[in-house]
């Protein structure tokens, strides 16, 4: 019954004592309560999803330490665990003094080609913030920030895995400062605040290139100036050095997958039913195929049942789909995760050939199918707005200052003061040098 028959009705009834207007007032005030209960009501639901997608993110933190652990040598299980420890430290401090406000310094979208801003130091509560009136009800201020800032920390500890086991700690901590204090924030304002990419139309849903390729190019910037581990590459052969817990690899790859149902899944930046679980489910099939293809490819290549390529195409088939989760079917998604799985196997091979040593193969994970994934929106996608040659050139532009800063970061310090340890204490084990105990101790009773 509407208001106007409502009132009629109310009025002339034995039992009404008040006029048609004023019933009017009373069903409209009701029905503007009601409204207010239910946004609130979809305000907390929003929040409480997207609160839990933030743990989601954080718990991949434990699983980039299990995998680098697991695959980095027995000797050097404390100092990558030390990095893999500070780096969410680092991260979520940087990002609450600058990173949070130079990645969305408040461009309006869709209002000239921006390309940089900066909102001020440190969070200020914004008028709305903690209710409806903070970007549409989806959250609140707060989870925006921290839901963000497990991004940040995300793109350094993807240089750790690549550079470990022969960097000094205080130059991947200041490498870690800059990075995500200034490189990632400025890079992603670019298209999710709302900077020029997004104005050309450039889509990454989730991060394949915003997160995951930018951490890459890091990761390649930094294998490129420090140089190999010392034995990895002997007379023209590549030498395996066995990592300190499969099982443990194997742990931190299935904590990452858990963790992406937050990374993904919380992009969709509300507890949209039908929109997360889309979502999901591309990105469930993408790993699933993406195994498949590390698991083919590594047999190919390497006539064996290689579980590390299985581990990271699983990854790489998550990173892939990362950029379209939201916009590339179920079955082209099954596609985009194959592709990957396979792409990261070639990667390996290609970076041992120009003798670029990469511990756990972050540069093939998250620069080689950041990239793949960020293009195939352009091939699969299911908005037909969606360019590839938009997709390409976003890509080169984010490529080309991810690595040039990355890069030029490494390089100065080396200059200055050196970023790798001597060559006594890489052979040593950086443990015992740097933190004077080792990652696995059996003691003996006597």
């Amino acid at each position: 019954m509407n208001k106007v028959l409502l009132a009629e009705f109310y009025s002339s009834s034995l039992l009404g004592f008040a006029s048609a207007a004023e019933v009017t007032e009373a069903a409209g005030t009701m029905a503007a309560e009601e409204a207010a209960a239910i946004a609130n009501t979809l305000l907390t639901a929003n929040n409480v999803w997207m609160m839990l997608c933030t743990a989601l993110v954080f718990i991949m933190h434990l699983g980039f330490a299990g995998v680098e652990a697991g695959f980095g040598q027995a000797k050097n299980t404390v100092n990558i665990l030390f990095k893999n420890t500070l780096t969410p430290v680092i991260g979520i401090i940087t990002y609450f003094i600058l990173g949070f406000n130079l990645m969305y310094p408040g461009f309006v979208e869709g209002e000239g080609y921006e390309w940089f801003g900066f909102a001020g130091w440190f969070l200020t509560l914004p008028e709305g913030g903690t209710t409806v009136d903070y970007v549409g009800g989806g959250y609140t201020y707060w989870t925006d920030f921290l839901f963000q800032a497990m991004f940040a920390a995300t793109a350094a500890t993807i240089v750790s895995g690549a550079v470990a086991e022969r960097i000094k700690i205080t130059s991947y901590l200041i490498f870690t400062l800059l990075f995500v204090g200034f490189v990632y924030p400025l890079i992603g304002s670019w298209k999710w605040g709302y900077g020029f990419l997004d104005d050309m139309g450039f889509h990454d849903f989730a991060g394949s290139t915003l997160v995951h390729s930018v951490g890459g190019w890091g990761a390649l910037a930094g294998i490129m100036v420090l140089g190999p581990r010392i034995g990895k590459y002997v007379d023209g052969k590549v030498v395996d050095k066995p990592g300190s817990s499969v099982p443990l690899a194997v742990i931190g790859v299935f904590l990452l997958w858990l963790g992406w149902f937050g990374f993904n899944g919380g992009s969709v930046l509300s507890a949209d039913p039908g929109a997360t679980s889309f979502v999901l489910v591309t990105t469930s099939l993408a790993a699933c195929t993406g195994a498949l293809g590390g698991f083919i490819a590594g047999y190919a290549v390497f006539k064996r049942l290689d579980l590390g390529m299985v581990l990271n195409g699983l990854l790489a088939g998550l990173v892939g789909i990362t950029a379209g989760a939201d916009v590339i079917s179920p079955g082209w998604a099954l596609f985009v995760g194959l592709v990957a799985g396979v792409l990261v196997v070639l990667s390996a091979v290609t970076l041992d050939k120009f003798r670029l040593d990469d511990v756990v193969g972050a540069v093939s994970v998250h620069l080689t199918c950041g990239v793949w994934g960020t293009l195939a929106v352009g091939i699969f996608s299911s908005n037909p707005e969606h360019s590839f040659f938009t997709q390409l050139k976003g890509v080169a532009i984010c490529g080309a200052v991810a690595f040039a800063a990355a890069y030029l970061i490494f390089f100065v310090m080396d200059k200055i003061s050196g970023i790798r340890v001597s060559a006594e204490h890489e052979e040593a084990g950086m443990d015992s040098h740097e933190h004077g105990i080792r990652g696995y101790t059996i003691v003996y009773d006597e």
